[in-house]
């Protein structure tokens, strides 16, 4: 249920930062350690779907050296929603207060974590976006640019969602959010698997923030975008929106309440990481 804000949330305990990959040899040492670096209290999680460049193993020596740093092997590519579900579940079933998104290519910046953080003080969800004041993308063709807000667009109109940016992946999340969006019900693999997140957190009435980042294209190894998850992201919006409508047509249906969502002003100061 929305609070405006005025709920008193409690502190946010030790924050993991899970990584998903696919082939992401040369960036995993890096974005790693960026991270560590960033936040040395938190920790990380290597979700590799058994990638056959040798993440996984190149994660595992990571781990082998720093007690913060772990790793979650998986069969095989099985899509990014299936592998941050298994990372929650991870996290879940240990001592995390605080979850957190994020690529594995560098195109979420760890140095701007402490900033989504420090908002998750006060929220529930904590979108990076691109698309409110402050956000912006470094080396995108315009074409790539022009297809995300697009898509961020129709999901909000379709699905009436208050956020800027729905499809983006920084998100910082409390346990008890995650704990509260019925992840069991979730089927979604691709690109919509950030807009399922988004409509459940509004749906269920947590409050969301949106902190300002700025997105870099990946330097190294290939993208994963693909037509078909685009067009399933495509589908699933539009079922999903249709199904609301359908909802809001039955008889003796309770109004549904609106969660609040705020977007601190890009330019204020952060204060440290709880």
């Amino acid at each position: 249920m929305s609070d405006g804000g005025q709920r008193t949330r409690g502190p946010l305990g030790t924050a993991l930062v899970i990584i998903p990959t696919y082939n992401e040899a040369e960036n995993i040492r890096l974005i790693v350690g960026r991270v560590r670096a960033a936040v040395p209290e938190a920790h990380v999680l290597v979700a590799d779907d058994n990638s056959p460049d040798g993440t996984g193993k190149t994660a595992d020596e990571l781990a082998a050296g720093d007690a913060h740093v772990h790793v979650l092997h998986r069969s095989g590519k099985e899509g990014l929603g299936a592998a941050y579900l298994a990372g929650f579940a991870w996290a879940l079933a240990r001592d995390y207060g605080v979850v957190v998104e994020m690529d594995a290519d560098g195109s979420h910046r760890p140095e701007e974590l402490p900033r989504l953080l420090t908002a998750l003080a006060g929220a529930d969800l904590v979108l990076g976006s691109r698309w409110v004041p402050g956000g912006r993308v470094v080396n995108w063709p315009k074409r790539r640019e022009f297809l995300s807000r697009g898509g961020s667009t129709y999901a909000r109109m379709v699905l009436g969602l208050p956020m800027r940016d729905v499809t983006g992946g920084y998100r910082a999340f409390r346990r008890e959010t995650l704990e509260g969006l019925g992840l069991e019900a979730v089927a979604s693999a691709g690109y919509c698997f950030q807009v399922d997140l988004a409509r459940r957190a509004v749906r269920a009435g947590f409050r969301v923030v949106e902190v300002p980042i700025t997105f870099v294209e990946r330097e190294f190894g290939d993208s994963k975008m693909s037509r078909d998850i685009l067009v399933e992201a495509l589908w699933r919006v539009t079922q999903w929106g249709i199904e609301a409508q359908a909802a809001k047509l039955r008889p003796g249906r309770a109004a549904a309440r609106r969660p609040t969502l705020t977007r601190p002003p890009s330019t204020r100061p952060c204060a440290p990481v709880p």
